[in-house]
């Protein structure tokens, strides 16, 4: 059988060869370096040819291969090499056939971008400039950024990821924090955060288009206030796009799918096979402990993607794969690859536990995908199945890259679940239980899960904590002397006081309940004093955080020393003067004023600009401060809710006769942003 010949040199290339090998087609894909052979594992009908060849020793070699035709996948900026291969089957008369990578639309990039020629024209215009360059555009032409004043300090080269490139950027004067070694495409997230961490207010990107990571560069570049510098295309060859290209060969490789008998003109249908997306639960990650449903899936299915650990799972390893977790990634990869009609997305355990899943039905709603779920067993039925417990009385938590209040949840729940991420993640868990009084509950770590290495370690935080735990854990903390009841009106003599104020018991728990708090809400308390607030809130939100805006120094080390008391750790204690020290806070759903130190308005206006919607509830005890409030409420767009003044009085004994004494009078405002109707 004679090759289909594919210079592979882009990520289309790659998966183009795996998708004719998979059907049967003997391919040789050609790549340029040792890095490329990498990157696309032979199989059956799949070799692989590495090494450069210049017009000359193209046209040799493809005569001696005789091939069916030539599929050209280089990249949109290999101009040279395009020319050259399409010279070559020109003289040995084989069908040459170009695959063009889509452009972006730099529609929304004008007037915001700087746009060259060439790499050339990029580093002129960079002599010129000052701050930090983040230079995306390969080791091939990274000597010409050593024309740039300073180009040691200044410019931060991200390069493939071979000793070879390394050395050879290394000679040019590129080391350190200066040479970041990397195999792409990268995340918007990746790339804001190496922007960030360089402080580069340059990017110098070519246009690779969506495959090759181009408008997550754009994206993260806006994010972090960099300038984009854009190498603009080079003239390329006509050609046609993937989707075009796999038709053209399935056409002329007679794989195209066989029609159905011809109907009558009225029932003639021309629409395109329905595509599926399967998104399976895999269980614990291993072949024996996956559904017969999701082994179905699996095997039905044109395409597997997920994590890497997901597709080793797979005993179908033969099947074509993309190793990505990312939601739009995942949803990018499918636009760009037509031809496979039945996906199978890959997730561990069960797809409505702590799953992709749920990211994965926003990022596919819409694309016309039809899509099936496959259910897991999930790694909390699996352990608790091993500790013989029941688990419908768990309490269900996750710190995999992610924050946790699990000594809150500990604290009210008698069995608590959660998944924990890498590194020292057990024995981070276990000091935080210890430091918020818990040290007397059991743990139980569970590591890799129905594999053959599974191992399950029992103790109290003490003895688990200096152990050694692989990165794939979870763990069941019991604790028998959990309190079910989400306390409130605490009493004011529970707090640690000193000589800093403090919000009175019946006042505070009346304020938190006007804030209407969910579980997750974001907190800010602004002037939190002793902190007596920020903790009644703190257990009222969770799942949420309770920023606790302290100027003075010796009431943010009481509230710290309220927060281990009451087993709070979603308390952040801020040590500062609102409005300054809100401004680099996340944003607020919510917030409590119990002091403004004059600056009410100023408040006020940081937090309806970080939240126009924000509830807000605010204390006073003075008429001044209650005028000042109301002018507020007149020239912000904030919406009057209810103003209350609040008398309290508690009984002292005077000998045999309980006497009343009358507290301040508080005022207790709430309102939240907006307009009037």
């Amino acid at each position: 059988m004679k090759p289909v010949i594919i210079f592979a040199g882009t990520i289309e290339g790659r998966t183009l060869s795996e998708y004719l090998a998979g059907r049967g087609v003997s391919v040789i894909a050609c790549v340029a370096t040792e890095y490329g052979e990498t990157l696309i594992a032979e199989r059956p009908c799949l070799r692989v040819h590495a090494g450069r060849l210049d017009e000359g020793q193209m046209e040799q070699w493809i005569r001696a291969q005789d091939p069916v035709l030539v599929v050209d996948a280089t990249h949109p900026y290999a101009s040279v090499v395009s020319k050259n291969l399409a010279q070559a089957c020109g003289n040995t008369g084989t069908e040459y056939i170009r695959l063009v990578r889509e452009a972006s639309d730099l529609g929304e990039l004008s007037g915001k971008a700087v746009i060259t020629e060439s790499v050339d024209e990029a580093v002129e215009y960079l002599k010129g400039t000052e701050g930090n360059i983040l230079a995306t555009t390969g080791s091939k032409e990274l000597y010409k950024y050593t024309a740039i004043p300073d180009y040691e300090n200044r410019v931060y080269a991200r390069v493939l990821s071979t000793a070879e490139v390394a050395a050879s950027c290394e000679k040019l004067g590129f080391r350190g924090k200066n040479l970041i070694c990397m195999q792409g495409p990268f995340s918007e997230d990746l790339n804001a955060a190496m922007l960030r961490q360089f402080d580069c207010r340059y990017l110098v990107t070519k246009e690779t288009g969506k495959a090759g990571g181009f408008e997550e560069k754009i994206r993260a570049a806006g994010r972090a206030g960099a300038q984009v510098v854009l190498i603009g295309r080079p003239e390329e060859l006509p050609g046609y796009s993937y989707a075009e290209t796999v038709h053209i060969l399935e056409e002329r490789l007679g794989l195209a799918k066989e029609t159905e008998p011809e109907q009558p003109a009225e029932e003639v249908r021309d629409e395109p096979p329905a595509r599926t997306v399967s998104l399976v639960g895999i269980g614990m990650g291993t072949p024996s402990g996956m559904t017969l449903e999701a082994e179905q899936a699996i095997e039905e299915a044109d395409l597997l993607i997920g994590a890497g650990r997901m597709l080793e799972s797979s005993v179908h390893k033969d099947k074509p794969s993309y190793n990505a977790y990312d939601p739009q990634k995942i949803v990018d990869y499918m636009e760009l690859h037509p031809e496979y009609v039945h996906v199978a997305v890959l997730l561990s355990g069960d797809i409505g536990f702590y799953s992709g899943a749920k990211r994965l039905y926003d990022a596919l709603d819409g694309k016309g995908y039809e899509i099936r779920t496959v259910c897991g067993i999930s790694s909390v039925v699996y352990f608790c199945s091993r500790l013989r417990t029941s688990w419908e009385d768990v309490c269900l938590k996750s710190a995999h890259g992610r924050n946790a209040n699990l000594p809150g949840a500990v604290r009210t729940h008698r069995k608590t679940f959660t998944l924990l991420s890498r590194g020292d993640s057990v024995g981070r868990l276990c000091r935080e239980l210890e430091e918020y009084g818990l040290s007397h509950v059991r743990i139980h770590v569970g590591e890799r899960l129905g594999y053959p290495e599974e191992k399950i370690s029992s103790g109290t935080p003490a003895d688990l904590a200096d152990g050694t735990y692989d990165g794939l854990c979870v763990a069941l903390i019991e604790n028998p002397e959990a309190t079910d009841a989400s306390r409130s009106c605490i009493g004011d003599e529970e707090f640690l006081r000193g000589k800093a104020p403090m919000t009175k018991s019946e006042v505070r728990c009346l304020s938190a309940a006007k804030l209407h708090l969910p579980s997750d809400a974001v907190v800010y308390d602004v002037g939190a004093g002793t902190g007596s607030v920020t903790v009644e809130m703190a257990l009222q939100a969770p799942d949420g955080m309770v920023y606790a805006i302290e100027r003075n120094a010796e009431a943010c080390g009481l509230i710290e020393q309220n927060k281990r008391k009451f087993c709070t750790p979603n308390i952040r204690v801020v040590k500062g003067l609102a409005p300054e020290a809100m401004e680099d806070l996340p944003a607020p759903t919510h917030a409590f004023i119990g002091g403004s130190a004059g600056n009410l308005k100023e408040i006020l206006e940081c937090l309806l600009g970080k939240n126009p919607g924000i509830r807000l509830v605010i204390n006073t005890v003075t008429l001044e401060t209650v005028g000042e409030v109301m002018q507020c409420l007149k020239e912000l767009p904030l919406i009057e809710e209810e103003i209350l003044s609040v008398n309290t009085a508690r009984s002292r004994k005077l000998g045999a006769y309980h006497l009343m004494t009358g507290q301040n009078p508080i005022y207790i405002i709430t309102c939240r942003g907006g307009e009037e109707a």
